[in-house]
């Protein structure tokens, strides 16, 4: 069984700080749920990295919100529930859809500068929209464009201290209440940071699998640790792969927009056939599940590793202006897209589950809340509609804080938790290897198309990496691995309890969905394992 505590440690032996509130994280979902706490607290934001890196960076979409004169929050909602393959919270996509409006004018006011043709917002398509509804910055530089703004805000603002290159091992809890979390400082250092608030705006887990649009930093550590302190992960066999990840020898899998495809773009197999009718009415525009498992088909059929996304027949302006940064970058290596196909194949992308909470951001353990995509909120169900994460970061950032005051002050002086395993022995695998073999272990046996046997030896797998908990961890790069473990371990049992093909979850044994058997979710609980949860909605 995993452990609550990673580490051996006494509170009371270790230097201890109080803040108002902790945010632990600095995609959209951190710097935005800080910029609204710190109106009324002191906020400690922490970061294992830098305040720059996030997933949300790296978002090139943009954020879905109902701007248009002929949209409606109707539409958005029922787009997301389709999407979401019967699994979303009616009641939490209704706050979506219509707080994510006000939600985006914050940011405007927040200094984000979002694209416009003609004086007003533009907008653009994605998959599984039925209206333009996605605002966008530099083209496909959105996410980059938010952080850029609500960074600068935080950096100006001097009820917020920025702890960059600091881990967060543990979390700190007492009687069903958060009391803080357990930190590693850049020197090695231990410390204590009590708050009457935290908030894990931790980020996704796509470094679980060797191909990923996600960056280095994007190693599940806040379900993992949620986890160990007995919050409640629900949905966790829902990972989305992003269709259209660049495939090409010598570059990452870089992120090839969702927003190609909706100004346009075809796909090609290595025989120059469009394929996307066979698949679904949508074509190119279908969910991303159907559209991954679509092409994969393909690559089968035509025994290739990628398939071909065709833009060259829009003008070369159009793309230029578009799409600046996947033009340069493409290029970078070689690929001119206005005139070349970019060749591209699935990757892992987004984590539809995560910690369960409620429609203020709080999980079943007092005063820890989760916001952004380590969170379960119910929006996004069995597939995450495109462009929709963003808009879930600050709506209900927004809620979190609402709820954040009020709360009572911790009124506790003395502090006892401690962990007193008696860890001895030092991993003795190098981490990067094991690191590598776990990442491998998720693509071949629980990746896109799944089924028991193959579920059941990848599971026989992660457990033979069981005994690191047993071992004494210093580093981040040996807490990080952990927590992958652990997320690993979750998304694999979650997966094979499942016996069905619901939204991303696709079992080759299970073809079919169930919604008689399976319309429930799957809730994961360190002290009992597994529980079905049905809901209002389900």
């Amino acid at each position: 069984m995993i452990p609550q505590y990673l580490v051996d440690f006494d509170l009371r032996e270790m230097p201890a700080v109080k803040t108002d509130c902790i945010v632990i994280g600095s995609g959209i979902a951190g710097l935005f749920t800080a910029i609204k706490a710190s109106r009324d607290r002191r906020v400690v934001m922490i970061t294992k990295k830098s305040m720059m890196e996030s997933n949300t960076r790296y978002a090139q979409g943009g954020i879905a919100a109902v701007i248009a004169e002929d949209d409606s929050p109707e539409y958005h909602r029922q787009d997301t529930l389709m999407a979401g393959a019967g699994l979303c919270s009616s009641a939490a996509v209704d706050v979506l859809v219509n707080e994510g409006p006000e939600g985006v004018h914050e940011l405007i006011r927040l200094g984000t500068l979002f694209d416009k043709e003609d004086g007003v917002l533009a907008l653009t398509q994605e998959g599984a929209h039925s209206h333009r509804r996605i605002l966008h910055a530099n083209g496909d530089a959105t996410g980059y464009e938010i952080v850029r703004a609500l960074a600068e805000q935080v950096a100006e603002n001097d009820r917020i201290e920025v702890w960059d290159d600091h881990f967060v091992i543990d979390l700190i809890t007492e009687g069903g209440e958060c009391e803080g979390v357990l930190l590693q400082q850049p020197d090695g250092g231990r410390l204590f940071l009590q708050a009457d608030a935290t908030i894990l705006c931790s980020g996704g887990a796509g470094q679980l699998y060797r191909y990923t649009t996600n960056p280095e930093v994007a190693t599940g550590d806040g379900v993992a640790i949620a986890y160990r302190a007995g919050a409640h992960i629900r949905d966790m066999e829902f990972i989305q792969f992003h269709p259209t990840a660049l495939s090409y020898p010598g570059a990452p899998r870089f992120l090839i927009s969702e927003a190609v495809r909706g100004e346009g773009a075809v796909l090609r197999n290595i025989r120059g056939e469009r394929f996307m009718d066979r698949y679904h009415e949508l074509l190119e525009l279908a969910p991303r599940d159907i559209v991954a498992r679509a092409i994969v088909s393909e690559m089968e059929l035509t025994k290739s590793t990628f398939v071909y996304l065709d833009i060259t027949h829009e003008s070369a302006e159009m793309v230029k202006h578009r799409f600046p940064t996947i033009y340069e970058t493409c290029m970078s290596y070689g690929l001119d897209i206005t005139s070349d196909w970019i060749p591209v194949a699935p990757a892992a992308h987004y984590m539809m589950g995560g910690i369960k909470t409620d429609l203020n951001g709080e999980s079943n353990i007092s005063r820890l809340f989760a916001c952004g995509e380590v969170s379960s909120t119910g929006v996004h169900g069995a597939n995450r509609l495109a462009s929709n994460s963003l808009s879930e970061a600050i709506v209900f950032g927004r809620r979190i804080i609402e709820r954040v005051r009020e709360l009572p002050l911790l009124d506790r002086e003395q502090y006892y938790a401690s962990s007193t395993e008696g860890r001895r022995e030092h991993p003795t695998q190098a981490i990067v290897e094991r690191r590598l073999k776990l990442q491998k272990v998720m693509v071949r046996y629980v990746g896109l198309r799944r089924n028991e046997e193959m579920l059941s030896k990848g599971l026989e797998e992660l457990k033979r990496q069981l005994p690191i908990f047993s071992s004494v961890m210093t580093r981040r790069e040996e807490y990080e691995f952990a927590n992958m473990l652990t997320c690993c371990l979750l998304i694999t049992e979650s997966a094979l309890a499942r016996e069905e093909s619901r939204g991303a979850h696709y079992r080759e044994d299970y073809p079919q969905r169930d919604d008689e058997q399976w319309r429930k979710h799957l809730l994961q609980i360190r002290e009992l394992g597994i529980v079905e949860e049905i809901g209002d909605d389900v």
